[in-house]
């Protein structure tokens, strides 16, 4: 049920993308314009609010904050469907960003009660399935709908099914004990209460703990520097291969839907299941396998941007996504294994807070701006792409040198929590 929720947060975050051509037309706006709309306004709040209702969550029911969270951001996105000018979809942007900030905290949080350290990697990579199922939606069937009913139309109709989801997790989830799977693979009963556990450390407290482990500050920034390469190409690549290669809205969606759809998952759970089991040998390959990963996508950049046609383009963007989706899992397990039980929560939304500000909220502006610098050199398309080559290829080698740090000192780290 956590990963339907993580579904609804991504359809509902990433289905203006696939619209973005549409809007531009019709409200006759510039790429920085959409870069804000779909990265910046709403990465701030999303990220800044993240914090204090991941604190909030800590001691009042997961389950309640996460349910409120989806019907708020739900009901936002189909009200974007009455948006008349920017402002009024900056302003419904703002309001999809605060009500998914009460989303994944909360759930990653649940999911560590769960699933035992050596588990974790991959149960929190399943969950991440949401992720790419959400772009498989967004931009399948949303592609779809806006290309026979309009951008409009769009957004109500993938908004409000949120809105019930919403009320079924309220009744149906149950939220598990604090700590359940560390007391049952500790040898404790799982229904005994440690009053240490209960102790929910302060905002500050978890922060300072954070900062404090140097492996830590690197996967933070490594984060933040791939999502800023992954959401500055990925929120313009419908508009480049719509401008680029001649496509419609409707051909870009599906084609885009399955490569992000099947190989997100693809990509995601194989890394979880990877660093899990390599983790045996040691906690640095919670790091190295990601890093190694977008080794591999470097190459894939060039191929995949510069290639002639659509079906070449297609062709080598399947390796590149999957290879590019095997950061998270490993991340978000190694992250929760640097705190305590009352802090994990925090802890998520601490490296959301990073990743989103500088990723989400970067990445698209910068690809948006600098396209509109060389479109009166270059044109609309190929300064669409010039710009996301650059971008990408800066970010993920700045990416792969912090993982690579994080190597040094990740085993120390986790081993003082």
């Amino acid at each position: 049920m956590l990963t339907l929720v993580y579904t609804f947060n991504f359809v509902d975050r990433q289905v203006i993308v696939i619209l973005q051509e549409q809007i531009r037309a019709d409200l006759g706006l510039m790429d920085w314009q959409l870069g804000l709309l779909s990265g910046f306004v709403f990465a701030v709040f999303y990220s800044v609010l993240g914090l204090p209702i991941a604190h909030l969550s800590e001691s009042v029911g997961r389950k309640r904050v996460v349910a409120v969270a989806l019907a708020s951001w739900s009901a936002m996105t189909a009200l974007s469907g009455a948006a008349q000018n920017f402002i009024h979809l900056l302003l419904l942007r703002i309001g999809v960003g605060i009500g998914e900030a009460g989303g994944s905290p909360p759930s990653h949080s649940m999911i560590s009660d769960i699933f035992p350290r050596r588990r974790r990697a991959l149960a929190l990579s399943i969950f991440s399935m949401g992720v790419y199922i959400g772009y498989l939606i967004a931009y399948g069937f949303g592609g779809l709908v806006a290309e026979s009913l309009g951008w409009r139309m769009t957004f109500i109709v993938v908004g409000l099914p949120g809105i019930l989801v919403a009320v079924i997790v309220a009744l149906t989830i149950k939220e598990p004990p604090r700590g359940f799977a560390d007391r049952v693979a500790a040898g404790l009963d799982p229904a005994a209460v440690d009053s240490a556990d209960q102790v929910r450390p302060s905002f500050g407290e978890t922060w300072r703990l954070l900062w404090s482990r140097k492996s830590f500050r690197h996967i933070a920034l490594a984060a933040s520097l791939q999502s800023l390469a992954g959401y500055g190409a990925g929120n313009f690549i419908p508009s480049f291969i719509i401008r680029a290669h001649d496509m419609t809205i409707g051909e870009v969606g599906w084609r885009l839907a399955l490569i992000m759809g099947i190989g997100g998952v693809i990509g995601v759970v194989t890394s979880g299941w990877i660093a899990d089991r390599l983790a045996h040998r040691g906690e640095q390959w919670y790091v190295l396998t990601p890093a190694i990963a977008l080794i591999a996508t470097l190459p894939l950049t060039l191929l995949t941007f510069l290639a002639v046609t659509s079906g070449e383009m297609f062709l080598f963007y399947a390796p590149y996504f999957i290879l590019g989706a095997m950061w998270l899992g490993p991340s978000l397990a190694v992250t929760h294994s640097m705190v305590g039980l009352r802090q994990r929560a925090v802890a998520s939304a601490a490296l959301f807070f990073i990743l989103n500000l500088i990723g989400l909220g970067l990445g698209p502006l910068i690809v948006g701006s600098v396209s509109d610098l060389l479109r009166p050199a270059l044109g609309d398309a190929d300064g669409l792409r010039y710009s996301i080559i650059g971008t990408v290829l800066v970010a993920k080698v700045w990416a792969i040198a912090h993982f690579l740090l994080a190597s040094r000192s990740i085993s120390a780290d986790v081993n003082r929590t």
